[in-house]
């Protein structure tokens, strides 16, 4: 089932109705579900890679701890951080300023900036991890056959 973007964000706390949250595809909704959002976006960084090492393994003890509280919610929430620090450090990694577009639309051309490509490949290693960790793979399907 898609991501619900006609929900009520500012009203909804997820930790309380987790049977509002859909899965979605990719980071859908990474910037709207609370209280997940405000818990994990101060941990995500990608500036370095020193940077972006800390943050990775900032969010996969946030991640282990909603495991440990049964919350598949915040689990999923923070794969979801962990994915997009790789999007967008790739992101920065090949446009300059994170700028794929110009303002014509078309597109400019790459340039490369390798720290930015190490950051990517920190947030790649926990996103694999995550998407190959059985547990929030059992979980995210029990969510998504009782919920949507």
């Amino acid at each position: 089932m898609p991501f619900d973007y006609d929900l009520n964000f500012d009203e909804i706390d997820f930790r309380k109705q987790p049977e509002l949250y859909r899965v979605g595809r990719g980071e859908q909704g990474v910037l709207l579900v609370e209280p997940y959002k405000s818990e994990i976006l101060p941990h995500w960084r990608f500036k370095t890679p020193e940077i972006a090492k800390q943050s990775a393994e900032e969010i996969m003890e946030l991640f282990e701890a909603y495991r440990a509280n049964d919350d598949f919610v915040g689990m999923d929430m923070a794969r979801k951080f962990i994915q997009m620090g790789y999007t967008r450090a790739r992101r920065y990694a090949n446009y300059k300023g994170g700028r794929k577009y110009k303002e014509d639309g078309d597109i400019h051309e790459r340039e490369i900036d390798e720290e930015k490509a190490e950051s990517a490949r920190i947030f790649k290693t926990y996103w694999d991890q995550l998407r190959a960790d059985e547990d929030y793979l059992r979980r995210k399907k029990a969510h998504q056959k009782q919920y949507g």
